[in-house]
């Protein structure tokens, strides 16, 4: 799997984890070049508080489009250290 903004693979994968719909790919799959931490933080009933990034490609930002659970619930360890995207990051 690939996870693509403005036409850049930002992360590249062949073990990534579904959840709810979404890709996870693991943190080392991502490259890192492409992406800061943001303050945004949200929280899931059983997953646990996300933490995002913002993505800059080539001066294109997409803002807090990428998310993880940093320490997530019991029910959802299986994402830890992993990374899902959405906001218009194509996954293919």
């Amino acid at each position: 799997m690939q996870a693509i903004w403005n036409d850049v693979v930002i992360a590249d994968s062949d073990d990534t984890v579904i959840v709810e719909g979404n890709h996870y790919f693991p943190f080392e799959s991502i490259k890192q070049e492409y992406f800061k931490k943001t303050e945004l933080t949200t929280v899931c009933g059983w997953k646990g508080m996300a933490n995002y990034y913002s993505v800059d490609v080539n001066g294109k930002i997409n803002k807090d489009c990428a998310w993880y659970y940093a320490e997530p619930n019991d029910a959802a360890v299986k994402i830890k250290g992993m990374v899902a995207f959405w906001n218009g990051i194509d996954i293919k």
